[in-house]
């Protein structure tokens, strides 16, 4: 899996705060940013953020690409609707070598099991490759492409809707794929945005566990990885 920030909103917490500032000054935009330093603007967000003004947070972007992700994982990426995808597809982009596959670790970790996984990737490709000689077209020979089949996808978020999608995605509970996906987001939004990202994370980040008797009852454990996370 490969992750990269591709483009941001030019300095994100500036503009969220100009954002939040406009809506309780009588002054100008141009003199409102001309009054903002470092030190207020990282103030500032606290407070909004502390209210839940969290509208104001839809000022900022983000555009990511991401690579080496199965079709499983892009299914359930998707389901964030607030957000914009381009996604390679498997219509235009035939497989004349052997796709590539995602193997979950608890599955490569178990040579037998693993060997008849890569088996039945092979065998699938055998067949798609066979379909598609005979000239059925590549959006219908792709009909048996599993869910393990590799992805490539860019997708946009703006900054409120990050916050909902790692504080679902990064928990514990998530499936492993998305989950390391979301927590590869985070450290590097953290870096361009550290006030606006600094409590995100699974909701038992800044509050506590939303997942009720489900819990994974690792919270103190959870809340310490993500508090000291490196960016």
């Amino acid at each position: 899996m490969k992750v990269t920030l591709l483009q941001h909103t030019p300095d994100p917490e500036m503009a969220v705060a100009l954002a939040a500032r406009l809506c309780y000054s009588p002054i100008g935009i141009d003199e409102l940013k001309e009054r903002l330093s470092r030190s207020d603007i990282s103030a500032f967000l606290d407070k909004i953020m502390s209210l839940g003004h969290q509208s104001v947070l839809e000022h900022a972007s983000f555009t990511f690409g991401i690579e080496g992700i199965s079709r499983a994982t892009s299914h359930q990426l998707v389901r964030h609707r607030i957000a914009s995808y381009s996604q390679q597809s498997q219509r235009y982009v035939t497989h004349t070598e052997q796709f590539s596959a995602v193997i979950p670790p608890s599955i490569a970790g178990r040579p037998d099991l693993a060997a008849r996984f890569k088996s039945q990737l092979k065998a699938l490709h055998d067949t798609y490759a066979e379909l598609f000689e005979a000239g059925i077209p590549a959006e219908d020979a792709r009909y048996i492409l599993p869910n393990a089949a590799e992805t490539k996808i860019i997708m946009t978020m703006n900054a409120r809707e990050l916050l909902h999608f790692f504080g679902l995605r990064c928990c514990e509970r998530a499936q492993w794929e998305i989950r390391a996906m979301a927590v590869e987001m985070l450290r590097l939004v953290k870096g361009v945005a550290p006030t606006i990202f600094r409590d995100a994370g699974p909701g038992c980040v800044a509050g506590p566990c939303p997942e009720g008797t489900m819990t994974c009852g690792k919270i103190v454990e959870v809340r310490k990885r993500f508090k000291e996370m490196y960016v």
